[in-house]
């Protein structure tokens, strides 16, 4: 059984933070209904990443809503709000990332849910969180990335501010309000309380960066300086990075500079010493090892690299990656099925549980899918 077998989530949120979060839930065991508009549902069943169209819906819902239902309910609708309250009654969490304001107006804010029931975990993702000049502001995962900083430390100098390829704010805060439920869901279980989650993006944001941010306090508020070569980390020294070689590329972590003057047979490395000189000269050191790598294959210099123990690895595309062993033997690919019997590939859940990997049968639903299904239980 898995752990949150019993367990129910009542989510109102869309897009991708806060669903992400009740996917993770959903794979741990709970059930999860999703509360959708009539007709239109999640926006995020017509935000399409690219041209790929996965049964008729974006492939991001599909993504990141399998293992759910769906039931359509039109919140100002009072035959439809009376069903939303009787599900809110029995519900273990409920959760929203709605703008600040908008559960208020809707009647389903917290400290009404709570009168519903006392009990209840209710977690919120907003995008700022709910004072301060930015609090009405739309939490968009590029928006958050550009004004937090985070746009500095990735890429090479002399090309501006770069964002991540991914929605890495939206997925930070949907797994920190997924963990904080699970924290709260076990003191309820302890104590008999429930809880009021609030997650903002902003936060998240910051927190992605404790590391560097850390920095920055402790280093006289130094802003964080790109190498111009091959930059992978704004805060570590050469050689860390990725260089082009004769046929593709190669990914250097942490070594000695002295040391791969040996190893790669390069003479211009010669003058370079670790630590401090690594770290203030990481320019120019990486300047000449892309000079030098690109001479020869990839696999040339790993098994230089590999053989003395130096930390480097290939860099793989999702072609060779998926091909690869190392990917295979993971299992990360799993197939679900919707209601209407369409089947796709998707990731499995990446916890493992007493060595057994969890993974799920059941695909995205079709909006307003499980609508008979969920007042049948609820009135008979």
């Amino acid at each position: 059984m898995l752990p949150l077998a019993d367990f129910t989530i009542i989510d109102f949120s869309q897009f991708l933070s806060g669903p992400l979060a009740s996917l993770r839930l959903a794979d741990l065991g709970a059930r999860v209904i999703k509360i959708e508009k009539p007709i239109t549902g999640d926006i995020c069943r017509q935000m399409y990443t690219s041209d790929t169209i996965l049964n008729g819906t974006s492939t991001v819902f599909h993504a990141i809503n399998r293992n759910k239902e769906s039931i359509a309910l039109n919140l100002k609708d009072e035959d439809d709000r009376r069903v939303i309250r009787d599900l809110v009654a029995k519900a273990d969490v409920v959760m929203h990332n709605f703008r600040p304001g908008v559960m208020e107006r809707l009647g389903f804010d917290y400290a009404r849910v709570r009168e519903i029931n006392p009990n209840v975990v209710y977690g919120e993702i907003s995008g700022y969180g709910t004072i301060g000049p930015w609090a009405k502001k739309p939490g968009q995962d590029l928006l958050l990335q550009s004004l937090t900083g985070m746009t500095w430390l990735s890429g090479d100098a002399p090309n501006g501010p770069l964002p991540m390829g991914l929605s890495i704010v939206d997925m930070f805060a949907g797994m920190n309000l997924a963990s904080a439920v699970l924290a709260c869901l076990y003191r309820r279980a302890v104590q008999n309380i429930g809880a009021h989650v609030q997650i903002s993006m902003l936060d998240s944001a910051v927190d992605i960066q404790f590391e560097t941010v850390t920095t920055y306090f402790r280093d006289g508020k130094q802003l964080p300086k790109r190498t111009e070569v091959s930059n992978a980390h704004a805060y570590l020294a050469a050689p860390y990075g990725i260089y082009k070689t004769a046929d593709g590329f190669a990914a250097l972590a942490m070594g000695s500079i002295p040391l791969l003057a040996k190893l790669l047979d390069c003479p211009a490395l010669a003058d370079f010493k670790d630590g401090e000189q690594a770290f203030q000269e990481r320019t120019a050191i990486k300047a000449i090892l892309a000079k030098h790598l690109v001479t020869q294959p990839t696999r040339f210099w790993l098994d230089i690299l590999e053989a003395a123990d130096i930390w480097c690895a290939d860099v793989l595309n999702w072609d060779r990656l998926t091909q690869h062993e190392g990917f295979k033997v993971l299992e990360m690919q799993q197939q679900v099925v919707m209601g209407d019997g369409f089947a796709y590939d998707t990731t499995r859940c990446p916890i493992r549980i007493d060595g057994e990997r969890l993974t799920a049968q059941k695909g995205s639903p079709a909006l307003g899918e499980h609508t008979d299904k969920i007042k049948q239980e609820l009135y008979g």
